[in-house]
C-alpha cells in the first residue's frame, strides 16, 4: 500500500497559518516549563550570579549532598586590587552565623551539667548591676527572647514574651561560658574548632595574625572600597563581647565540616541538639524571605517543605548564608565578602540562591 500525503488547499490553510504563531509560541513555552528539569539548579544560579543588576555577586558558593558537591563555584576577588581568585580555603568572616557556634558551647556546659539553661543569668555573672539579671536566663538569651536591646538599659519587653535580635545577649553567653570552664571565650572555641576539624576556622583577634582572611569591601553602583575595620575604634574589650555574637572567621570547607557534625550527632548529645533547632518565637529576616520562622538558638527553622535549619550573617564588609536541608543532607553555604551601601540588597544573592535551592530537584523529589 502506497501512503499518500494530503496537502490541503490555500484557502484551507489561511486560517492554520493566522494562528501559527501562538501555536507555536505556546508549544515553546510549554516546552520550557516541562523541559526546565528542577535538576537545573545549576544553570539557574550560574545565571544568577553573572548578572550585575542589582548588585554584583563576589565570593564562594558550594553545595553538597550525602557529602557529595553538587555545584561549586567561586566568582569575583578575593582582594580587588590584586584581582586574585577565590580558593575554597579562602576565610571570611561569618558574622552572625558565630552564634550557633556559640550555642553549641553553652549546650556542651549543659550536658556537662555546669549549666542550668533556665536559671537566670545571676547565677553565673553574680556582680552584673541590672536587676534583669534576676529574671532573664540562658534560655532567653539564647534564643533571643531575654528583650536586652542594649546592656545598661531597660528590657524592651518581659523575658521570654516577645523576640528581639541581640547582639548583647550573646556577649554575655561569652561571659558565662568563661565564668563555668574558667577559659577565655577565645580558647574554648578554638578548642571547640579543633576537636570538630574545622582546621582554618578562629576567632577574630585585634591585632592578631587573622591568618588567611580576605579583604571586605564596601561597594555601590559605581565603587568599590576596602573597609577599614579601625573606623569602627573597638576596644580589646568591646571586641572581646562582640565576638560570640559575630566575631568568628571560617571558610567554606570547615563550615560544611561543621553542618556535617553537628546536624549528625557529632557534636552535641540528641537532647542538646533538639534544643538548639527547636523555637516558642518567630521572626521574619531578610535572607529568608517573607515569612516568619522559627528561632532557635542560634539557627533559624523553618519547618514548611522542604524543611531547613539556618543562619545568615553581614557586616564588616561580608554577607553570608548557611542553609542545612537535614531530610535530603543538603548543605548549601554562601559567602561574599561584599557589603552594600543600600541595605536591601545585602543578602540579594543569598535570598535568590536559598529560593533556586529550595525549588530544585536537590531538596524535592
Amino acid at each position: 500500500m502506497r501512503l499518500v500525503a494530503l496537502l490541503p488547499c490555500k484557502q484551507c490553510m489561511k486560517p492554520f497559518l493566522r494562528f501559527l504563531p501562538n501555536i507555536l509560541s505556546s508549544i515553546f513555552i510549554a516546552s520550557n516549563i516541562y523541559g526546565q528539569k528542577k535538576t537545573d539548579y545549576s544553570s539557574a544560579i550560574d545565571s544568577l550570579i553573572q548578572t550585575k543588576d542589582p548588585r554584583s555577586f563576589n565570593g564562594v558558593i558550594w553545595i553538597t549532598k550525602k557529602g557529595k558537591t553538587k555545584y561549586l563555584k567561586t566568582y569575583g576577588y578575593s582582594d580587588f586590587k590584586t584581582q586574585t581568585p577565590f580558593t575554597l580555603k579562602d576565610n571570611f568572616r561569618i558574622q552572625s552565623n558565630s552564634k550557633q557556634i556559640t550555642a553549641v558551647l553553652i549546650l556542651r556546659e549543659v550536658e556537662k551539667g555546669k549549666i542550668d539553661i533556665h536559671a537566670p543569668i545571676r547565677k553565673y555573672l553574680p556582680d552584673f548591676k541590672q536587676t534583669w539579671a534576676d529574671t532573664v536566663t540562658v534560655h532567653h538569651l539564647l534564643n533571643n527572647t531575654s528583650g536586652i536591646v542594649d546592656i545598661g538599659k531597660p528590657l524592651s519587653f518581659g523575658p521570654g514574651t516577645d523576640y528581639y535580635y541581640s547582639n548583647p545577649g550573646y556577649g554575655l553567653l561569652g561571659q558565662i561560658l568563661e565564668k563555668v570552664t574558667g577559659k577565655t571565650f577565645i580558647e574554648a572555641t578554638n578548642s571547640l574548632f579543633k576537636e570538630v576539624g574545622m582546621h582554618d576556622s578562629y576567632c577574630y583577634q585585634i591585632n592578631g595574625p587573622n591568618i588567611g582572611l580576605v579583604n571586605g569591601y564596601i561597594v555601590s553602583k559605581d565603587s568599590v572600597n576596602l573597609f577599614d575595620f579601625n573606623l569602627l575604634n573597638f576596644t580589646n574589650q568591646s571586641w572581646s563581647n562582640f565576638i560570640p555574637a559575630g566575631g568568628m572567621i571560617s571558610n567554606a570547607i570547615d563550615l560544611n565540616t561543621w553542618d556535617r557534625k553537628l546536624h549528625k550527632g557529632k557534636i552535641l548529645k540528641p537532647e542538646s541538639y533538639r534544643l538548639m533547632v527547636s523555637y516558642s518565637m518567630k521572626a521574619r529576616h531578610d535572607a529568608h524571605g517573607n515569612e516568619k520562622i522559627g528561632y532557635g538558638y542560634g539557627v533559624r527553622i523553618n519547618d514548611k517543605t522542604p524543611k531547613y535549619i539556618g543562619h545568615s550573617g553581614k557586616g564588616l564588609g561580608y554577607v553570608n548564608i548557611k542553609l542545612y536541608f537535614p531530610e535530603q543532607d543538603v548543605d548549601v553555604i554562601v559567602l561574599e565578602n561584599v557589603y552594600h551601601e543600600n541595605a536591601d540588597l545585602h543578602y540579594y544573592y543569598e535570598n535568590k540562591i536559598r529560593e533556586i535551592v529550595m525549588n530544585s530537584s536537590l531538596v524535592n523529589k
